[in-house]
């Protein structure tokens, strides 16, 4: 903010000021953030191996997401059939929704919105959670006690959400095409076998693979933010919930982002 008082020149120096230090800050936070992704490859291949913590964090990103995703995904699935079955019926093309849904959900929705869900879930948890250790100086004591905090807290997760998310993205679909398929015999008769052959009929190779690859990714980036965020909170109780809802917000636009590119990317081929 401009202190009062100042003529228009000093009032926009100042802003030009600011301006420039938020700039400044925005690419030493990049600069951070690459170098925390470096040191993840670098310890990721280093012996010992955390196999107990990973496989316990698969649990709570994996099995612990599974309702709240299968939930969505059916609702998502039965929306988008209610939704678009007026507009096909009027060019008798009723047939066709069930490619319509199985194209659209693989391709676009099921991985991006089973992304967004697990950045309010897991991104916002590990950002709390890395955020209250560092606060109460847990972090600093593993150190002191010849542990690797970073091997142990930030590697085991950041993979877990690398391996894990894909894994609920195909859940994701499967169970969309089922609340599509519910929702396609509130006004018509399709039977189970039918539905899903003219689903599957219409998805191409093209359309799975990118759509597979793409959300280990965005798991990647949503465990590498969530930890980053909360590994490097400040001093402070507030310092906590700033970590996980700033790992929310972070995450979600990273997702976003790669899911533009790799829309760019799929469409050169």
């Amino acid at each position: 903010m401009t202190q009062p008082g100042l003529n228009p020149y000093q009032k926009a120096k100042v802003r030009v000021t600011q301006q420039r230090s938020q700039m400044k800050g925005f690419f030493y936070a990049a600069g951070d953030l690459v170098s925390f992704a470096g040191r993840y490859f670098k310890e990721l291949f280093k012996p010992p191996y955390e196999w107990r913590e990973i496989s316990y964090q698969c649990y709570l990103v994996g099995y612990k997401s599974t309702f709240l995703i299968g939930l969505t995904a059916f609702i998502m699935g039965a929306v988008l059939t209610i939704q678009t079955r007026p507009s096909m019926a009027q060019f008798g093309a009723i047939s066709l929704i069930p490619g319509m849904i199985s194209v659209s959900v693989v391709r676009e929705i099921g991985p991006v919105i089973t992304a967004i869900i697990c950045c309010g879930k897991v991104g916002s948890r590990m950002g709390a959670e890395l955020g209250s250790m560092k606060v109460s100086e847990q972090i600093d004591a593993m150190e002191v006690s010849a542990i690797n905090p970073f091997r142990y807290l930030v590697v085991t997760r950041t993979l877990a959400t690398t391996l894990m998310i894909p894994l609920l993205a195909i859940f994701s679909d499967a169970i969309a095409m089922v609340g599509g398929y519910v929702a396609m015999n509130i006004h018509d008769s399709m039977t189970f076998r039918h539905f899903f052959v003219a689903a599957l009929a219409h998805l191409e190779f093209i359309d799975v693979f990118p759509a597979v690859i793409k959300t280990f990714f965005f798991g990647f980036v949503i465990g590498l933010i969530g930890c980053y965020k909360g590994y490097h909170a400040r001093r402070g109780t507030e310092s906590v919930g700033i970590a996980a809802n700033s790992a929310v917000v972070a995450s979600s636009l990273a997702v976003f982002i790669i899911d533009m590119l790799a829309a760019q990317i799929t469409d050169l081929l």
